[in-house]
């Protein structure tokens, strides 16, 4: 084997063997470390802070952005610049040429499919066993930070821009990640106010063929609206990981509210579930905004099912299983009214028209499920000037079609493919 493969091998199986006992304050330095066996320099970590405005530089003991390092690589701003074009797009960038410290690179950082950041590295050579050094550096670095970063009030503190109340930190500990796919969907979702968010909350899951979705809205924009979502978030997924449908799950969310809160506090939502190997999406309306289908990135329509009443109201409304057969291709748009109903100047509404318009012309653009969301958000904040009223959360599912593996009754029994 070429010696270069070797250096190759050895930094990643020195990184992997260390990132067991590694905290997070070490992980720059062992990186370094590592990356310079297979000729990778200089290599330095930026995370993107929470509402994915700025890369931040994770630099060690300590974690304070910008300790020890060169004042405008403390924290780089991800519109207009070429690390955060690496960030937006998850492509390799150069940030110079040749020089007389080498090339230097913007490298995406992504655990799978959630965008953790960007490397910044240096090389002698540019050339294609180079890049796929920095590619696999990248993948073995974002796996060790996944690992780490929910243990790590150091890694909350670098990712905050500013001071995040208690409604948001719970809902945020609650939340899955932002974005997932798996070769059958992918999901991305954006919640805002960022460090204020309080009755919203998504969810989903993965069950062999079956990908679960929900969003749920409760009432109220305090403490005790994060209290009643978690408490639907959790009695939604008990439910369902006993093998509920969906009517029953939105039942048994509804007596459990009932019996903590009596009808003080109530969650509207929706409860979805789609098979990836038909296609059919089935979903349950609990008096929430109907979901939105956009196929082929030209045309939008609403699913149209009729709702039940919110959970925790007791009104006596029956719930409908509805279903829905999609195309390959399809986007199906979960979103709560902070997103549709956000006020501008002259009390001018957001819209679904313009929020669906959106949606559609940034498909059209061929941007990536994660980069159309970030760029939502920021389009919905800007109409409100900066600032919401209501909580704006959005979850979108991307069903690319069957996989041939997805079929079988050997298949069905295991609960293995897909």
């Amino acid at each position: 084997m070429p010696e270069r493969y070797l250096r190759s091998r050895q930094m990643l199986a020195g990184l992997l063997s260390d990132s067991h006992l590694l905290p997070l304050e070490l992980i720059p330095t062992a990186v370094a470390r590592h990356a310079a066996v297979a000729g990778l320099h200089d290599v330095r970590i930026h995370l993107a802070d929470l509402q994915e405005r700025v890369l931040r530089l994770l630099t060690g003991i300590g974690l304070d952005a910008g300790q020890g390092a060169d004042a405008d690589e403390a924290e780089l701003r991800i519109e207009g610049s070429v690390p955060g074009r690496a960030y937006q797009y998850g492509e390799i960038l150069p940030a110079s040429g040749a020089g007389a410290e080498g090339y230097r690179w913007w490298v995406p950082l992504l655990d799978g499919t959630e965008r953790m950041g960007v490397l910044r590295i240096t090389t002698a050579a540019d050339d294609e066993h180079t890049r796929d050094d920095m590619r696999q550096l990248a993948s073995l670095v974002a796996l060790v930070l996944a690992s780490k970063a929910s243990l790590s009030d150091s890694h909350a503190r670098l990712v905050r821009t500013r001071r995040m109340n208690s409604a948001a930190e719970m809902q945020w500990q609650l939340m899955p990640p932002r974005t997932y796919a798996d070769g059958r969907v992918v999901i991305g979702a954006a919640m805002e106010p960022a460090y204020r968010i309080s009755g919203d909350a998504f969810d989903y899951a993965i069950a062999g063929p079956l990908v679960h979705l929900s969003i749920f809205d409760a009432m109220g924009h305090d403490t005790a609206a994060g209290l009643t979502a978690n408490l639907t978030m959790a009695v939604c997924r008990n439910r369902r990981r006993q093998g509920a449908g969906l009517v029953e799950t939105g039942e048994a969310i509804e007596d459990t509210l009932v019996e903590q809160f009596g009808h003080s506090r109530y969650a509207t939502g929706i409860l979805a579930e789609l098979d990836t190997r038909t296609g059919v999406l089935g979903w349950v309306n609990r008096g929430h905004h109907p979901p939105v289908v956009i196929r082929g990135g030209r045309w939008s329509t609403l699913l149209r099912c009729p709702p039940a009443h919110p959970m925790g109201t007791s009104l006596g409304l029956r719930s409908t299983l509805c279903h829905e057969q999609l195309e390959p291709g399809d986007r199906v748009v979960f979103y709560t009214d902070g997103i549709t109903e956000a006020r501008g100047p002259g009390d001018r509404e957001f819209g679904l028209a313009r929020f669906v318009d959106f949606l559609i012309r940034h498909h059209i653009d061929g941007l990536p499920v994660p980069e159309t969301l970030r760029r939502l958000v920021r389009s919905v904040l800007d109409h409100h000037g900066g600032r919401l009223q209501d909580d704006a959360t959005v979850l979108l599912c991307e069903w690319l079609g069957p996989r041939p593996d997805d079929h079988g009754p050997a298949a069905d029994r295991a609960g293995l493919r897909g």
